[in-house]
């Protein structure tokens, strides 16, 4: 039985093993066992109910809480060669119609659903005559109140469950419970508290990462220009920041989108499509976006403000590096964000229990920010996994920033808010200690002050940076409201008193997550080219783990690309030839000897590769008999991809090549400026201060004719 999971999973995924908890969910499942699944973001949920639909007799029902999520897998399953489909209010009633008629026609093997769907009594009706093997549940945190995103739909599922002879098996997955959310999942669903499966909530690709003290817009703007052409999401509280986030980071020329419940359906599919299509790098968003999200090539994740609980804080973070590939997750902590937090609970329509449980969760991401500890330790404990170690990876285990001894500092501040008498908000306080002219500084007698413009060798970003340092650290406690106003604590008493120090640690430095690397670009930009033409998202195509492994391995032989993890039967077929002639094409600019590399291969499996060779000389003949890429495609019966990757191999072997019959006369001028404004030969900056219109080949083109 699980040799051939084994062997599906190779031949549609590309994997040649399970990862750690997959085999013992997927065994209980075609054992007969209704199971909950408690794993990671990006551990493999999906796997573990798709492997056994193509086992089981019938259809494979998954219920899935955003339209966004459904599309995407379905898209990955086609892509892979395995027919799935969804039903949603996306779709017309003729639509549903031919869907289900297909259903039970046998063509297809998954069907998603919203959990909304199954409040509908004839189209339950229509369910009950398939013939249905499993029932996945898809974020079931969903269905306890205690979860962190409680939906009262999920509890018509049990309900439509039992309203299905015969009971077909349950499977709940989720990637965010705490002991008690999983008690209420079993209870809710009758699964037996043995059949649950925890493997483990860490994740050993993310990095952890608390900010404090530091001017936030200023450390995202330097965050986002340093990993430039990186995918990530910035997480806002509330529409209002989002929108002031957006414009800032777009005044500045960086390609970004925003998400929130104040746009309309249409303006945030654009924006979310554009994300999923890599045309657009970046999604500034409240928590709205993302739990639909399936994008695996995600490096980042930035929380400008603190989330209301843990459970919400790993879903949104974990939706970094889902491909496995390292990423990280960033916390951008000032104490005022606290107060917007517990104003959204206040406004909320929960009883007095649970707010007293919300609050009681706030605490305890409140004093994630604020630990010593190791962060992902930290996370791991509070989900209940016991004799979680540290990771030796996040910004606590690896904290080496010396201590100054800022004292001093601290107490011209301090001192000066309370010869201010405690009435006053940070930047008051900032013009007085900098000894600005403001009128209302005069008005008020301040320039009298001793600590009026006791720090004007300062500038005022500084000071405002050294009070929010304070502020994150405790020394001083800013009120409720919209205009907080800054307070004293009894630890800044100590510190006036000089019966202790004040310490800071250096400024947390912005880093590269990815060191560039050029075949893995060459690679991208093969994958969003093929993903252009498929009208799909690129890391449907490949992962961006699978590129790393090409760019490292440099497979050269169709039987050496099946090794890659991600590369299975169905992807080789497709795409196989475009990423050899890509790798081999790489090898041979830069002089790397396949035969010392590659030493272990026969030359049985040589023989493909010099076939590719002479292929695209093939190519090269009907061109210069005047044929077009399309008319070349149709003869060779091979994708017009792929006839663009041999035109460009045969131009790097220095075959003449009459460029300007690619480029119309129209867009030349349009390329030329785009180039001169991107300062920049790769493809993505450039296509992106372009029209549609204008593809990718005919920019490799332009650069190829102006060399």
């Amino acid at each position: 039985m699980l040799n051939h999971a084994k062997e599906i999973l190779q031949t549609y995924y590309g994997y040649d093993e399970f990862r750690n908890g997959q085999s013992t969910i997927i065994e209980q499942v075609l054992s007969g066992k209704d199971t909950v699944a408690i794993m990671p973001t990006g551990g493999g949920k999906s796997i573990c109910y798709q492997v056994p639909a193509l086992m089981l007799p019938g259809i494979t029902i998954v219920i899935s809480p955003l339209i966004s999520l459904m599309k995407d897998q379905v898209d990955a399953l086609n892509n892979a060669g395995i027919p799935a489909t969804f039903i949603n209010s996306s779709i017309s009633g003729s639509e549903m119609y031919e869907r289900i008629q297909a259903i039970e026609a046998g063509k297809y093997k998954l069907l998603y659903l919203a959990p909304e769907r199954l409040e509908a009594p004839s189209f339950v009706e229509l369910i009950k005559k398939m013939n249905v093997s499993l029932i996945a549940i898809d974020e079931a945190h969903c269905i306890s109140q205690w979860g962190h995103d409680f939906r009262p739909s999920y509890l018509s599922i049990k309900k439509f469950i039992n309203g299905i002879q015969p009971k077909p098996v349950i499977l709940a997955l989720t990637a965010t419970a705490t002991p008690n959310v999983k008690e209420d999942i079993c209870e809710l669903l009758d699964i037996p508290l043995n059949h649950v499966v925890l493997t483990g909530f860490g994740r050993e690709n993310l990095l952890f990462k608390v900010v404090k003290g530091q001017d936030r817009d200023v450390f995202i703007e330097e965050y986002i220009r340093k990993n430039s052409g990186q995918a990530g999401i910035i997480y806002a509280a509330t529409r209002k920041e989002v929108e002031r986030i957006y414009l800032q980071l777009k005044k500045k020329g960086i390609s970004i989108g925003k998400y929130h419940a104040g746009m309309t359906e249409n303006q945030r599919n654009e924006y979310q499509e554009q994300f999923l299509y890599d045309n657009i790098s970046i999604m500034v968003a409240t928590s709205a976006f993302g739990m639909g999200i399936n994008k695996s090539n995600v490096r980042y994740v930035i929380h400008y403000h603190i989330p209301r609980n843990m459970e919400a804080y790993y879903q949104e973070a974990g939706r970094a590096g889902r491909d496995g590939v390292e990423s990280e997750c960033i916390l951008m902590f000032a104490p005022q964000d606290v107060h917007i937090q517990k104003f959204l609970i206040d406004q909320s329509e929960m009883e007095g229990e649970r707010k007293e449980y919300e609050y009681a969760k706030l605490r305890k991401m409140v004093s994630y920010c604020h630990t010593e500890s190791c962060f992902q330790q930290y996370i791991l404990d509070y989900f209940g996994e016991e004799n979680a170690g540290e990771c030796q990876k996040c910004g606590n285990c690896t904290d080496d920033r010396s201590q100054v001894d800022i004292t001093k500092e601290a107490q011209m501040v301090l001192s000066c808010i309370k010869r201010m008498n405690e009435k006053f908000g940070k930047t008051f306080v900032t013009k007085v200690l900098t000894g600005s002219a403001d009128k209302k500084i005069i008005s008020f007698g301040f320039n009298q002050l001793t600590t009026y413009g006791i720090m004007r060798d300062r500038t005022q970003k500084d000071v405002n940076e050294l009070i929010d340092y304070l502020t994150a650290e405790g020394y001083l406690r800013p009120t409720d409201g919209q205009y907080p106003v800054l307070m004293l604590t009894n630890l800044a008493v100590d510190v006036l008193r000089g019966e202790i120090k004040v310490l800071r640690k250096e400024k947390i430095k912005v880093k590269q997550i990815i060191e560039d690397n050029q075949l893995f670009e060459q690679l991208r930009m093969l994958r969003r080219e093929i993903a252009e033409q498929e009208k799909v998202p690129p890391y449907i195509i490949f992962s961006d783990q699978a590129l790393k492994e090409m760019s490292a391995k440099l497979p050269t032989t169709p039987s050496a690309l099946l090794q890659i993890k991600g590369v299975g039967e169905r992807k080789l077929e497709m795409y196989g030839e475009s990423v050899l002639s890509t790798i081999l094409s790489y090898c041979e600019q830069n002089h790397i000897d396949l035969g010392q590399n590659h030493s272990s291969v026969n030359s049985n499996e040589l023989k493909p590769q010099e076939e590719k060779e002479k292929s695209h000389h093939a190519t090269y003949s009907f061109l210069k008999k005047g044929m077009s890429l399309e008319q070349i495609a149709a003869q060779r019966q091979m994708t017009e991809r792929t006839i663009e990757g041999h035109v460009m191999k045969c131009a790097d072997e220095g075959l003449s090549i009459d460029w300007e019959q690619f480029i119309p006369t129209q867009f030349e001028p349009l390329i030329a400026e785009a180039v001169k404004e991107a300062n920049s030969e790769r493809l993505t900056p450039i296509k992106e201060l372009l029209p549609d219109e204008i593809s990718f080949f005919m920019i490799r083109a332009y650069l190829q004719k102006s060399k």
